[in-house]
């Protein structure tokens, strides 16, 4: 529910904004240039085409450190902007499936373009609750269970599969806007604001709702590796374009801590077994000092309760269900017995996601090996076999490649849905409904790879959207990036975090907070900028964010700081004091974000 009210905080100023350039643009009638009160200004000589709105005028904007001319629709009038637009490059559709500018300043008509804005926010709050359910639902568990078919460690696992589940929607939509030229601050914004976000305001969340010591070692292992991560972002905002032995460093990073992980996990199992090896005729109590100085061991939550809630609704004879009903159950995604028990909003919330839900089971499949039959559902799984690659073709490069000919004759959308039936049908003649196939785990790549590819078309969506609002609120891509973006990606790991710790899991919490984010930063910048490398040119040039980038790098690096010398000199334990301290942070860091944004704080010179 919490998430459909995230714009809500900016749409004020914004709407103040929108109210005044169609104002002042209505009213205006002469030749004459209009002014502009801002720090920055850009001399615009005309365009490089036949329409010529303006003759040589001095044209001064907010948006500071940007190139983009698509940012200068809103200085021309209502009846000029659809064939600004038009004749404009930056302003081409980049990438996805709708061309949000076209249809805000061509197919609505002026007098009901907040109409057109509107709806934008609202398909965003969907987006983002597409990118919600497709992690949570169906990418998420295919990662966990490849690893346990991987046989991985939970640390292992933890570091890998497991932080790319939680991380997908921010590194999807980091590697996306990455692959933009104008869209790149978007990817940087989202990547600090969410760093700053999870770092202050869920971890001082957590600390407000469960006072706790936190395991040293692991909390100043996690603190130093992302201290690095941000400070190696922070030269490539100096340098501004990024090589293939940079982007690379920022995955060899990672895989640096994942092996700090693994090693720091190996010596405290081997510490935990040397001391309690002498005890095992007398108390096999740990010492206090071990247990708090590592985090690695999970603890198991109780599973019994869960079990016996299940089989209380087993049916008492036995009962064989048909093929069809076994395949509408496995399509539905409402629980009867728990759609009685919950509140009233969360049904509308439920009955607004519902045909997100089902079209994504109708097109990624789940494995759980947690279950008896590993939720093998014949004649669905026999479906995905169909629909699964369809997506993949479909969505991939927004379907440049599905929509093309094999040699001018045969569309290869056709030759996946003919190749998947012939596949589906082999399936469902040599298999049953009661027993998976040994082969049902090739089920969990097909998932992985269709529910990454929903999330990454969803992200897709959500960055060009946002330019869309940044282009007309006149607002940089990296306001966007720290404000919308990151509180859309993050806001579910907030909440889920909270509820862990009220559960009695701070621990497990914190240490979610701090692994989840360096995934992010290194995986979102590094892969994002890996691709732009391999596609296009050697070196990926960033555009300068201006003083607003240096304040997000600064404001993140001092909290990172701040954690560092803080935490320590309250002996690790994170009191409630400690809580509203961060909090405070985010919101004197969001203040000055703000103002620098609208031109109230400013360097000379800039």
């Amino acid at each position: 529910m919490k998430s459909w009210v995230l714009v809500s905080i900016l749409l004020s100023p914004l709407w103040c904004n929108l109210q005044h350039h169609a104002l002042c643009f209505t009213v205006e009638s002469s030749h004459e240039p209009m002014e502009f009160r801002a720090t920055t200004s850009v001399n615009f000589t005309g365009f490089k085409n036949d329409l010529s709105f303006f003759e040589e005028k001095p044209f001064e904007i907010l948006l500071k450190g940007t190139d983009d001319e698509c940012h200068l629709v809103m200085n021309h009038r209502p009846d000029e902007r659809c064939a600004f637009v038009q004749s404009t490059p930056d302003c081409a559709q980049e990438d996805g499936f709708i061309n949000y500018l076209h249809m805000a300043f061509c197919l609505f008509p002026p007098n009901l373009f907040p109409l057109a804005i509107f709806l934008f926010i609202l398909w965003l709050l969907f987006l983002f609750t597409a990118l919600g359910v497709a992690a949570s639902k169906f990418f998420c568990p295919n990662l966990s269970a490849i690893s346990s078919i991987l046989r991985l460690t939970h640390n292992v696992a933890g570091v890998t599969f497991l932080a790319f589940g939680n991380g997908a929607p921010d590194v999807f939509s980091a590697m996306v806007a990455f692959s933009r030229p104008h869209t790149a601050g978007l990817a940087i914004g989202a990547l600090f604001g969410a760093g700053i976000f999870v770092t202050t305001v869920v971890a001082g969340s957590v600390a407000l709702v469960k006072p706790f010591t936190v395991a040293s070692r692991p909390f100043l292992r996690d603190v130093i590796f992302y201290m690095a991560a941000v400070f190696w972002t922070f030269v490539i905002l100096y340098k501004r374009h990024i090589s293939l032995g940079e982007a690379l460093g920022y995955i060899s990073l990672y895989v640096a801590y994942v092996f700090t992980v693994i090693i720091s996990a190996y010596i405290y199992n081997r510490q935990k077994r040397s001391i309690n090896g002498p005890l095992q005729n007398g108390s096999t109590h740990t010492p206090a000092d071990l247990q708090s100085d590592s985090d690695d061991d999970s603890p198991g939550l109780p599973n019994g309760s869960i079990q016996d809630y299940e089989n209380e609704y087993q049916p008492l004879l036995p009962y064989t269900e048909s093929t069809s009903q076994i395949f509408l159950n496995s399509i539905n995604p409402v629980d009867s017995r728990k759609w009685r028990r919950k509140p009233w909003y969360w049904k509308a919330i439920k009955v607004i996601k519902l045909p997100l839900e089902v079209l994504l089971l109708l097109t990624v499949p789940v494995v759980d090996p947690d279950k008896d039959d590993r939720n093998w559902k014949r004649p669905l799984n026999c479906l995905h076999l169909v629909t699964g690659p369809l997506v993949c073709v479909l969505t991939f490069s927004s379907g440049k490649y599905g929509l093309q000919y094999i040699q001018g004759e045969f569309p290869v959308w056709a030759l996946t849905l003919i190749t998947g039936l012939f596949l589906s049908g082999i399936v469902f003649c040599t298999t049953t409904n009661e027993q998976p196939p040994r082969y049902h785990f090739v089920f969990s790549l097909l998932g992985f790879v269709v529910s990454a590819m929903w999330i990454s078309t969803a992200a897709s969506e959500v960055v060009s959207v946002l330019r869309t609002l940044g282009v007309v609120f006149s607002l940089s891509n990296t306001v966007l990036g720290l404000t919308l973006l990151a509180w859309g990606n993050s806001i579910g790991d907030c909440f889920s975090d909270i509820t862990i710790a009220r559960q009695g899991y701070p621990r497990m919490a914190i240490s979610a907070c701090f692994g989840g984010i360096i995934f992010n930063m290194l995986f979102g910048v590094g892969l994002g900028c890996l691709l732009q490398l391999f596609n296009h040119k050697h070196v990926v040039v960033l555009e300068s964010e201006g003083l607003l980038g240096w304040v997000l790098a600064g404001a993140l690096g001092l909290s990172l700081v701040l954690s560092f010398v803080l935490v320590p000199l309250q002996c690790f334990h994170l009191g409630r004091a400690y809580g509203v301290f961060l909090l405070l942070y985010y919101a004197v860091f969001l203040l000055v974000a703000l103002l620098t944004e609208f031109g109230q704080i400013h360097m000379g010179g800039m």
